[in-house]
C-alpha cells in the first residue's frame, strides 16, 4: 500500500515534537508507536478513544473500528466478539523493519549510544500474535494492517542478568519511518505471503527456507493458513507434513 509520508511525519511531530532531542527521552509518554499510529490512521481527534458498549475503540470512524495492538492479541478477545457484530474491525499491527536500540539505566537516567540491532522484521512476524485470535480469523468483517516501522526502541536496564540487559523491560519505542503496509482483507489477501519461489509439494522446512524465516515460525504460518484454506496438506513425507496452496 501507499504510504502518505506526509501525514506520518504529521502524526510523529504531534505525539513526539519537534524537540524531542533537546528535551530528551524521559519527556515522551509511554506506548509512543500507537499514539503515532492512531493519529496517522485518524488524524481527527474527535474519532479516538469512542466508547462503544462496555469497551473503547482507539478509532472509531463512524462506520468501521480500527484498533492500534502492539502485543497482546489474546487482550482483543472479548472486545472483538462485541465489535464484529456491528462493524467492520481493522487491526494495525506495528513491526519493527529495522530497529535501534538504547538502554536506559535507572539510577542515573543516563541512555547509552543507539546501536542498530542485527535483526529485521517481517509480516510472518504477526502470526505469532494472529494464532491468539484463531476463532475470528475467518471472520469477514476482521481486516490487518501489518505496519513495518524502522524504530528507536529504548530499554531498562533493570533485567535478571549480570548486565541487566536480559528479562529487562521495555520503555519505549519510537517510530522514525513508515518503510510498507501489509493488507490484509480478504482471504486472498494471504497469497501475498506466499513465496514466490516456493515449489510443491512443500514442507514447512521449505516454506521456513524460502520466506526466510525461522522453522517454528514458519509452522505457525502454515497452522493458520491451514486453517483459512489458503494452503491445505496433502500427505506427509516422513514426520513432515506436505502442503499445497489452494486453488481459488
Amino acid at each position: 500500500m501507499c504510504i502518505d509520508e506526509g501525514r506520518f511525519e504529521a502524526a510523529k511531530n504531534l505525539v513526539i515534537g519537534r524537540d524531542r532531542e533537546r528535551q530528551g527521552i524521559g519527556t515522551l509518554s509511554e506506548k509512543t508507536v500507537h499514539a503515532v499510529l492512531k493519529n496517522y490512521y485518524a488524524p481527527d481527534a474527535d474519532m479516538h478513544e469512542i466508547p462503544i458498549e462496555n469497551f473503547v475503540a482507539d478509532i472509531f470512524t463512524g462506520t468501521e473500528i480500527i484498533e492500534i495492538q502492539t502485543r497482546a492479541f489474546h487482550a482483543m478477545r472479548r472486545k472483538l466478539e462485541v465489535f464484529l457484530k456491528q462493524y467492520p474491525v481493522t487491526i494495525v499491527y506495528p513491526i519493527p523493519n529495522e530497529k535501534w536500540l538504547s538502554w536506559i539505566d535507572e539510577e542515573s537516567g543516563e541512555t547509552s549510544p543507539k546501536r542498530k540491532s542485527p535483526k529485521h522484521g517481517n509480516p510472518y512476524q504477526a502470526f505469532i500474535e494472529l494464532y491468539k485470535i484463531r476463532p475470528f480469523l475467518k471472520n469477514e468483517n476482521l481486516k490487518f494492517r501489518l505496519a513495518l516501522l524502522d524504530m528507536e526502541e529504548y530499554r531498562l536496564l533493570n533485567g535478571w542478568s549480570r548486565d541487566k540487559k536480559k528479562g529487562s523491560e521495555r520503555y519505549d519505542r519510537i517510530p522514525i519511518r513508515f518503510v510498507e503496509e501489509v493488507c490484509i482483507e480478504r482471504r486472498e489477501d494471504y497469497m501475498q505471503l506466499i513465496p514466490y519461489d516456493l515449489g510443491e509439494p512443500f514442507t514447512t522446512k521449505d516454506f521456513a527456507k524460502c520466506a526466510k524465516i525461522p522453522a517454528k515460525l514458519a509452522g505457525t504460518v502454515l497452522l493458520i493458513m491451514n486453517d483459512l484454506n489458503i494452503v491445505e496438506r496433502i500427505g506427509k513425507q516422513g514426520n513432515s507434513y506436505l502442503y499445497r496452496v489452494c486453488e481459488f
